[in-house]
């Protein structure tokens, strides 16, 4: 074969120019020398002719099929709103208020942030470091890394389908409540009236517990006794559904094309409204004592070890980790990208979403615990002092309530006891610890009935909700379509549309009158454990496996610079430790607390621990089971050869600046191997070097001879 590329081959064979193709179609835009090089394509003899191959196919002969190009963002915001958008979700507004209320107030931040350093920025900038390498979805980039570890990319999409399936049922419920907003007064203001031919009564559900949780349980749930009682359809949350999953398909029918220009409002509209409500709620009063409650530490709770074990699951959780919408989203960035930079930044505009979510959360319950609803029915009126008011919405102010609870008991004194007027204590209000549901739809509305022009703020607040959770969702959906398309090679269109009637039709189970039962087995169950287990593999597998030392040498073609030596401690020792410590203590709490739910009672207007009952505790394994089953099954697969190694092209190919510069083969490994075992080389997920190819240097050597013979391609200088 001449070196000089003066003489090749006249006669250009399908398989190679097609091999051509895929090679060209995945370089970098910014390297003009690679988009327009001379190649030397050889079959096995005869002469040969130059011939300038362009970017996407061959010069001299045009194919009736075209590669498709891995789609990319518009911008460097559009990304960062996505990453955003995906780590940023409902927990960080109703979930780290509650540990922060809970764990120690401002103490909590302390454990939080040290967790965020060791274990939150380094797994992230881990996963998205190795999905902008590879450019592919979990299931490639785990196939890459290590063929036998394959399974944490499948594990990835199994957990992510569990979670995709009841979070959007949250949204749902978010879309139900928007609807409803749009009246004054607010539909859960007051309790209903129920009138019979004799006379009118207060409903005595509502009259035994408050107007908004009974809206909450029997007007938006009508929710049953228990989760054996399935109670059928409840037509207004199937719809709303229905509603959630129409948008959710029609944001991610085109890919990051389409979710990606969504993320624009659905990213940025959260903080508008967070920022409204937090001035709003610093100009009521009692706001103050909410956020000075939530400032004021509680250091001998950071010695407990539950307050550090919950602060780590909440900092692995808010980031997304494991789930592959970090990946996903990575793979469609540019391999010089500053990925560090990136994980760096979006963790910390979550951790301050955070803390800023939690300043509204407090100021607003901080409010709400100053307005005490009082019972003027068993008040003597004549006793109560006449600059207090009764007559108007039945409120007083603690200050009020108080003078008035001491001159009732004063003159009362021996009836005081059946009055049954409790004593008012703004810190015992605040320490009633509420998050999840308990939050947004209970204590944060019932607060917002009491704000001026109330039936706005309503609006606001559960169109924020529906923003934050569409944000997450698309990141979800994107860490199930991303590696699948990757893998399987099928139309995004129709992939997303099936995923979403298939999820739709599954998550009916969650709009029966037990649905809410249902949504907290698999919040707890389907997502906790075999996301951790997730995460220690794919740690172990970049550090141990590929080698920690090979990853910083692709990490400094990649970036242009060498990350910190901090970096190399964390992933090898460090990170992994914390992980398994984590595992174990999660598992070990699984273990020791039975499966159990809050049911509500109707009969007693409460809610009520109840135990799963023994299918219930059979779906909770097996959640458990089906998420974390690819793992071992990918691994005895491939350790007994039943699928060889070689069927995942991808982990042979080799980079160097961002480009493919050889393929490696194991002994006795076809040729046209690829990630598809029996897919062509054109049809197999690219990057993926064809036969006989090598490029011409100018001035430099003609070829690279590849460890199983064939001929590889030559050095490529970096981009500049």
């Amino acid at each position: 074969m001449p070196k000089n590329g003066k003489a090749v081959k006249r006669e250009l064979d399908d398989d190679v120019t097609e091999s051509v193709r895929d090679l060209l179609s995945n370089e970098d835009a910014c390297d003009d020398s690679f988009k327009k090089s001379s190649l030397i394509v050889g079959d096995h003899g005869g002469d040969g002719k130059e011939c300038d191959v362009e970017e996407g196919g061959s010069h001299g002969e045009e194919e009736e099929e075209e590669e498709e190009e891995r789609p990319a963002w518009n911008s460097k915001l559009q990304y960062i709103l996505a990453q955003v958008g995906f780590s940023v979700g409902l927990g960080n507004v109703w979930r780290f208020p509650y540990l922060c209320q809970k764990n120690g107030g401002g103490a909590y931040l302390v454990p939080y942030l040290i967790l965020l350093i060791l274990i939150g920025i380094p797994l992230f900038f881990l996963e998205l470091a190795v999905g902008q390498r590879i450019r592919r979805g979990s299931i490639g980039v785990w196939n890459y890394i290590s063929p036998r570890l394959g399974g944490i990319g499948f594990a990835s999409c199994m957990v992510c389908f569990f979670v995709a399936l009841y979070y959007n049922v949250i949204i749902g419920w978010s879309l139900f409540y928007f609807s409803q907003s749009f009246q004054q007064p607010l539909p859960w203001h007051e309790c209903p009236l129920v009138k019979n031919k004799t006379s009118t009564y207060v409903e005595p559900e509502c009259e035994k517990s408050s107007a908004t949780t009974y809206y909450w349980y029997r007007e938006a749930l009508n929710i049953s006794d228990n989760i054996s009682e399935g109670g059928g359809l409840n037509w207004k949350m199937t719809v709303c559904l229905l509603i959630a999953w129409s948008m959710v398909c029609l944001a991610m029918i085109k890919g990051i094309q389409s979710s990606g220009k969504v993320m624009y409002f659905s990213s940025l509209f959260p903080y508008v409204v967070l920022i409204c409500f937090l001035v709003r709620a610093l100009l009521l009063k009692g706001s103050v004592d909410g956020i000075r409650h939530m400032f004021t530490p509680k250091l001998e709770i950071m010695l407990e070890a539950k307050v550090w074990r919950e602060a780590a699951t909440q900092v692995f959780f808010a980031l997304g980790l494991g789930f592959g919408g970090v990946i996903a989203f990575s793979s469609y960035n540019k391999r010089d990208n500053n990925c560090h930079f990136d994980a760096v930044l979006v963790s910390f505009i979550n951790f301050f979403t955070s803390v800023l979510a939690t300043l509204v959360v407090f100021a607003v319950l901080g409010f709400k615990a100053n307005i005490m609803i009082t019972f003027s029915h068993i008040i003597y009126i004549s006793l109560i002092p006449h600059h207090i008011n009764l007559t108007h919405v039945n409120q007083v102010s603690a200050e009020d309530y108080h003078q008035m609870i001491e001159i009732i008991k004063g003159v009362k004194e021996d009836q005081y006891q059946a009055l049954g007027l409790d004593p008012c204590s703004i810190e015992k209000e605040l320490n009633k610890a509420v998050q999840g549901t308990g939050l947004a739809f209970i204590a944060f509305t019932e607060a917002m009935t009491h704000f001026p022009a109330s039936p706005f703020w309503s609006v606001m607040f559960f169109l924020m909700l529906v923003n934050l959770g569409l944000g997450s969702m698309f990141g979800t959906i994107e860490g199930i379509l991303t590696p699948l398309i990757d893998t399987f090679k099928v139309r995004k269109e129709f992939l997303t549309v099936g995923c979403c009637v298939l999820a739709f039709s599954i998550g009916l189970l969650f709009v029966q009158r037990s649905g809410n039962y249902f949504v907290a087995m698999f919040d707890d169950y389907s997502a906790t454990l075999p996301l951790l287990i997730v995460v220690v593999l794919e740690n172990v597998a970049v550090a141990w496996v590929y080698g920690i030392d090979k990853f910083f040498e692709d990490l400094k073609d990649m970036l242009g610079f060498t990350p910190y030596r901090f970096y190399y401690y964390m992933w090898k020792y460090i990170t992994p430790t914390l992980l398994l410590v984590l595992l174990c203590a999660s598992f070990i709490q699984l273990s020791l607390t039975p499966p159990s739910y809050s049911a509500w009672i109707q009969e007693e207007a409460k809610e009520q621990t109840l135990h799963f009952p023994p299918w219930g505790i059979v779906v909770c394994i097996s959640l458990v089971v089906m998420a974390v089953m690819p793992v071992p099954v990918v691994f005895v697969l491939r350790y007994f050869n039943i699928i060889d190694d070689g069927a995942s092209g991808l982990a042979t190919v080799s980079y160097k600046k961002g480009r493919i510069i050889k393929e490696t083969a194991l002994p006795g490994e076809d040729d046209d191997a690829s990630l598809i075992h029996g897919r062509s080389p054109s049809e197999a997920p690219s990057p993926m070097p064809g036969n006989n190819i090598y490029r011409k240097q100018s001035g430099g050597p003609g070829t690279d001879i590849a460890p199983n013979g064939l001929y590889g391609i030559g050095p490529i200088p970096p981009c500049t």
